[in-house]
């Protein structure tokens, strides 16, 4: 079984929030993330975190220690994320995250932000945190 993980959970990781024990534990299985996924955690620790550009870097070196594959986006995985989002629904920077994890082979795509359960092809995608916040 290969997991995916959108950058929701890694934001949680790298937080105070509730959820972070539950975030962490479900990469400690390790897995895969894409270059766009590594994007959107920098976005969200610089403008809503407002975290220094140091703590970010840490930040990232860390998760590319943890993930040392990062899955690359390229012409083709924009090509299945237009055909995701126009066939099935996906808004489109989720529908990247769905075709980069399916291109990596992925069973898992673990993510806080689309529908729990959810199959797309060989994918299911997996809220680790339903049931586990107050």
């Amino acid at each position: 079984m290969s997991s995916f993980f959108d950058s929701n959970i890694l934001v949680y990781a790298f937080s105070t929030d509730v959820r972070r024990q539950r975030a962490l534990t479900t990469i400690a299985g390790g897995g895969i993330i894409s270059t766009q996924v590594l994007n959107e955690f920098t976005t969200v620790l610089r403008k809503k975190q407002r975290q220094d550009w140091t703590v970010i870097e840490a930040a990232v070196q860390s998760i590319r220690f943890r993930f040392p594959d990062i899955a690359p986006l390229t012409a083709d995985t924009h090509a299945a994320a237009l055909a995701l989002a126009r066939d099935d629904g996906f808004a489109f920077y989720d529908a990247l995250i769905v075709a980069a994890a399916i291109e990596a082979g992925c069973d898992i795509l673990y993510s806080e932000d689309m529908q729990h359960g959810r199959r797309v092809g060989g994918l299911t995608i997996v809220n680790p945190f339903i049931g586990s916040t107050p």
